[in-house]
């Protein structure tokens, strides 16, 4: 079984839309969207949920009354200004334990935050894990990690070959969560000022923790002179070009009818598309 992770020095490079074409033409895979911040890609596989579980990111300071002899010590440390008249404000509250630690009558307790949920579904092309966190919820790169993790289980358990996963954008701690332990990583990258930068960035993360990554310039005919830009820092760095894809509005057009675009459009991006994952399976 192998694991491959499309990833992305910055956001909206067409990650997704290309994922959602691998898992139209794969075998046998389990797929993962691990861009838990902004998932997207259940927009193209339409899942049904079988399994919905909770995912508990960090812990808030909770302060019991009872207990409270309002001695000052907890409001005098807490850096973040939550405690106000002896009661924590969760918004405010970083869930860092200094006031747990310092209560003389052990009156605050740390209470599990409910950070978002993760789940198990089913569709037509094969299992699929992915998850969902709150609004302004961090501690993202522990939810990608159950997200793979579950996604590896049910492809050892079913003996499936692949396991696609969708990343996030950047170069952060969910992004170190998607790259770890995966066997090979399809960067996609756009001709411009921003994806030059970023694809550099994330091609040191993926350098640093020993994964091999490929290139993949989207809409490469955008901008043919930064897309030759790109082609020259991949050779002089020793790094694998494996497919340029063409803009096409068809691609837009798939993605408003909820489509992978090998699945709307025989065109051009539908046959670059197929090239790219024949070089994969190839790699």
């Amino acid at each position: 079984m192998k694991q491959i992770v499309v990833i992305s020095g910055k956001g909206g490079t067409g990650k997704s839309v290309i994922t959602g074409s691998f898992a139209s033409l794969a075998k046998n895979k389990v797929m993962a969207d691990c861009d838990v911040d902004a998932a997207d890609l259940h927009l193209l596989l339409h899942p049904t949920v079988k399994e919905t579980h909770e995912f508990s990111g960090g812990k808030t300071a909770f302060i019991d009354e009872r207990r409270c002899t309002e001695c000052g010590k907890c409001q005098e440390v807490c850096r973040f200004e939550a405690i106000d008249n002896y009661v924590v404000d969760p918004i405010s509250c970083e869930g860092c334990g200094v006031c747990f630690h310092i209560c003389p009558e052990k009156a605050i307790k740390m209470v599990d935050d409910l950070s978002g949920k993760w789940f198990v579904s089913e569709t037509k092309y094969g299992p699929f894990v992915h998850a969902k966190l709150g609004i302004a919820e961090e501690n993202s790169g522990k939810l990608v990690t159950l997200v793979r993790q579950n996604a590896k289980l049910i492809a050892e358990k079913e003996k499936k070959d692949f396991v696609i996963v969708d990343g996030p954008p950047g170069i952060g701690c969910p992004v170190i969560a998607s790259l770890s332990g995966v066997d090979i990583a399809l960067i996609v990258t756009e001709p411009t000022l921003s994806g030059i930068h970023d694809l550099e960035r994330i091609v040191g993360v993926a350098h640093h923790f020993g994964i091999k990554g490929v290139v993949c310039i989207n809409k490469y005919d955008l901008n043919l002179i930064m897309t030759q830009r790109i082609e020259e820092y991949c050779r002089n760095n020793n790094i694998e070009l494996v497919g340029k894809i063409p803009f096409d509005i068809s691609v837009t057009e798939a993605l408003v009818r909820g489509l992978p675009i090998v699945e709307y459009s025989n065109n051009q991006v539908t046959h670059e598309i197929k090239n790219l994952w024949e070089k994969i399976l190839g790699i």
